[in-house]
């Protein structure tokens, strides 16, 4: 047999047809299909192999084209051009592997080598040597089938698989999931297990390897990797495989991970079970104990042993009704578990709290197998809700309803008074004289009275009644279902009288009293619990105001006026931060000369929601609040600022400024008004007169003087306000060093119409020019009040028919363009 590739290698040269022996030779090859092709590519020679190999016969194929008879289409203008190179060109044609041809349309690999002879006319012939490679082509192909499904068994393995030699080599490796490896595996083919594992893991398999090639095969091995994804185990099966080279191994590492997890979770479970510090219950479908912790009976005081295959009805209180433990079933069945608090029996017989967990388990078809109950004892916790709620509800000093229990009962009396329709008083109790026992016996006296006390309000109140402290000495009565206010009264004395008694403290016999506010409650009332507390405290302090020892009941319209008091005076305090109050000045002037001498500073509120208000609508609510001193300061300084730029623009105006008694007797006043006027050189202190009312005057007579006489060595001076509307005293009067009178306008604005005016008002122009004093009359409304004012021998007025109150502004052009009504000129003249 010719092989294909020492043709290949070997030139031959191919005999002419009349030379038998080599054709003899090629006629009898029966693996070699020679053929030969002329220089236009048409078959000169076809051996009977050739025949056997493509189907043509000698005849058939004889004078053919080569294209025709074994080219496939595709290649045909490839050959014809790569045969015409080498006829014309020299360029041989390589020997390669090619797919031709049959006659029955089917194809054939074969190896095909070509050679190039001239005949003897010296035309080039080329033959081709063909050898068929169908067989050959066909073991490739069974072989590489055999490859490819033992590649396709060994992915399919769920394991990894590793072929390694004696010395832990890595030759081979298979993963169906490569996430699994140490590596990616072109990493670890040709390194060694003990530089791609970590230590620990690479001697397991050094050991397995061992094992394997003394016993052939190697089980039970486990190793342990941190891989990127987390920890992994793995299980190591080994076999020993002989190999012309050496041993080899075949590994199979088996990913162990979900079972090491599964049973570590199992282990921590048992342990949990074992050594946790609430009780745990295992039953089976029908409710049969299966398996209890040591907290059972640590808590239930039963063994183990007791309560296998009891059911946990044995532990009950009889506390449950049999709704409650349905509801429990059902909670069970339809929502497979449930939680709370149960009252069962100890072994002892002791009936505990416990708070308690249910879970029903189910198996895959939906069947309830099992149920685990968790639960721990709470008895602790219950006496100290108990203790806390006690805290929180109680006084610690007399064990009475301290003020969040009072809210509830209070709540609950209300509602009981409307659904009765009968009366609810709410009394505020404080002790009168009690500060005394605490300073003279100490405090464990006075907690000793308090005590005392309590017995006695409890003793003293009916059954439904409630007393209650507040803290201190303040408690609160809750006199439920009265039948009318005298029920009420009865029950009061009865608590005055008793609490009046001497009480033995401290080894001395110490007296209180007690002052009770109270606020009544009726079906009809609207009042809530807060405001009925806040009305009889506010009573209480009225008891209090009264004498002590006694009770005031609530005076609802009096509460109204108070609340709008406050009202004023809280508003009016936030006005004052937001710069809402202005001054007006109203001039003030000589009738006699035409003249303005002056202006007073008069308040007013520019209210967001009512406008500009004028001093009656607010000034007497606040007179007698806190916001009084700093209003009245505001005014003093905004008057001085005012005067003070008046000053600086050319305009000596005096202003006058009402002050407030408590504002003049306040420490410091003298010198705040010094200091102030040092602030404002330009202005001259004689223009600074303060206006004060007869009845602030007459009320602290030696100090309101004192103040008076400091503030005139400053230059400062004063007017007598209102003067005619107090307790006036001509003692008084000639003690006060004030420089004018200010006849009040109610006598002023009548004395046209009324004789009895117009005799005050000429009595006390006469008083003050007894006394050296000027005088000015406020309420000047019409001309004719001007006239009738001069003829009496009043030159200076102020009022509405003279000028209104007008902003600072427009004081200066008003000064400008004022003149005296004519009416006053005949007048003077007269005096």
């Amino acid at each position: 047999m010719i092989k294909a590739s020492a043709i290949m290698n070997n030139k031959i040269r191919m005999p002419h047809q009349d030379d038998a022996r080599f054709r003899d030779i090629f006629e009898t090859v029966s693996n070699v299909a020679v053929q030969g092709y002329d220089r236009h590519r048409r078959v000169i020679y076809w051996n009977p192999a050739s025949t056997a190999l493509y189907g043509y016969s000698r005849e058939e194929a004889m004078g053919r084209l080569l294209e025709e008879l074994i080219i496939p289409p595709a290649m045909r203008p490839h050959v014809i051009a790569d045969v015409d190179r080498w006829m014309h060109q020299g360029i041989p044609i390589p020997a390669a592997e090619l797919e031709l041809c049959r006659k029955d349309g089917s194809t054939v690999p074969v190896f095909s080598s070509h050679t190039l002879q001239y005949n003897a006319n010296g035309e080039p012939e080329m033959y081709c040597l063909d050898v068929d490679m169908s067989e050959r082509k066909r073991a490739e192909q069974r072989l590489q089938d055999s490859h490819a499904e033992l590649d396709a068994t060994l992915q399919a393995v769920p394991d990894l698989l590793f072929e390694l030699d004696s010395d832990g080599g890595y030759r081979n490796v298979w993963a169906h999931d490569p996430s699994l490896l140490a590596a990616q595996r072109e990493a670890l083919l040709g390194q060694n297990v003990r530089d791609m594992l970590p230590p620990a893991a690479a001697a397991i398999v050094m050991s397995a390897l061992a094992e394997a090639g003394r016993q052939g095969r190697s089980q039970g091995h486990v190793i342990h990797l941190q891989l990127p994804h987390g920890e992994c185990w793995f299980e190591l099966s080994t076999s020993r495989k002989a190999g012309r080279d050496g041993d080899r191994f075949i590994m199979l590492s088996r990913d162990i991970t979900t079972r090491k997890q599964a049973e570590e979770s199992q282990r921590l479970a048992a342990s949990v079970f074992a050594c946790s510090q609430e009780g745990i219950v295992i039953t089976d479908g029908n409710r049969r104990i299966v398996d209890v912790n040591p907290a059972f009976s640590r808590i239930t005081g039963y063994s183990r042993e007791e309560v296998l295959g009891q059911t946990p009805r044995m532990l009950g209180s009889g506390l449950h009704t049999p709704e409650f433990f349905e509801q429990l079933r059902r909670a069970l069945d339809e929502e497979g578990g449930w939680h709370g608090e149960l009252w069962n029996k100890r072994k002892s017989g002791e009936i505990y709290p416990e708070r308690i967990a249910i879970d029903a388990l189910r198996d895959s078809e939906g069947v309830i197998r099992h149920y685990v109950a968790v639960f721990s004892d709470i008895s602790h916790l219950k006496a100290h809700e108990a203790e806390l709620d006690r805290i929180a509800h109680y006084d610690s000093l007399t064990g009475l309803p301290n003020r969040r229990l009072l809210a509830d009962r209070l709540a609950l009396a209300i509602a009981r008074s409307r659904r009765s329709g009968r009366l609810l008083a709410v009394c505020y109790l404080d002790l009168d004289g009690f500060k005394p026992v605490n300073d003279n016996h100490g405090h464990a006296a006075g907690d000793q009275l308090l005590v005392l006390i309590t017995r006695q309000l409890l003793g003293a109140l009916r059954g439904d009644d409630t007393v209650a402290r507040l803290g201190g000495d303040e408690f609160v009565l809750l006199l439920n279902d009265l039948a009318d206010i005298h029920e009420c009264q009865s029950v009061l004395e009865r608590v005055l009288a008793l609490i009046a008694t001497p009480q033995p403290v401290a080894d001395v016999q110490v007296t209180v009293s007690a002052s009770i506010g109270v606020a009544l409650f009726t079906q009809e009332d609207d009042a809530d619990a807060d405001a009925l507390l806040r009305h009889a405290d506010q009573a209480m302090y009225r008891a209090k105001e009264s004498g002590k020892n006694r009770f005031h009941i609530f005076d609802a319209e009096q509460d109204r006026r108070l609340r709008a008091y406050w009202d004023v005076v809280a508003r009016a305090t936030a006005g004052l931060a937001a710069g809402e109050f202005r001054l007006y000045y109203q001039p003030k002037v000589d009738m006699r000369r035409g003249e303005v001498i002056g202006v007073e500073a008069l308040i007013r509120w520019q209210h967001p929601d009512k406008g500009l208000l004028t001093p009656g609508l607010f000034l007497p609510m606040i007179e007698n609040s806190e916001l009084a001193l700093p209003l009245g300061q505001w005014v003093v300084r905004e008057a001085v600022l005012q005067a003070a730029a008046w000053a600086r623009q050319g305009l000596a105006l005096p202003v006058s400024i009402n002050v407030f008694g408590e504002q003049l007797q306040q420490e410091g006043f003298v010198d705040s008004l010094a200091a102030m006027l040092r602030d404002h050189p330009e202005l001259r202190p004689e223009w600074i007169e303060l206006e004060i009312l007869e009845t602030t005057a007459m009320e602290d007579i030696e100090r309101v003087s004192g103040v008076i006489e400091t503030c005139s060595r400053l230059g400062v001076s004063f007017a007598l306000d209102d003067f005619g509307t107090g307790y006036s005293s001509l003692t008084y009067f000639r003690r006060l060093p004030t420089r004018i009178l200010k006849i009040d306008q109610s006598f002023v604005r009548d004395m046209l119409t009324d004789p009895d005016d117009c005799a005050i008002v000429e009595a006390v122009v006469g008083m003050a020019r007894t006394f050296g004093r000027k005088v000015i009359a406020e309420g000047v409304e019409t001309v004719e009040h001007g006239v009738a004012l001069l003829q009496l021998g009043c030159e200076l007025a102020q009022g509405y028919g003279i000028a209104r109150p007008m902003p600072a502004d427009a004081v200066p052009d008003w000064i400008h363009h004022w003149r005296a009504p004519p009416e006053w000129a005949p007048a003077t003249g007269d005096l």
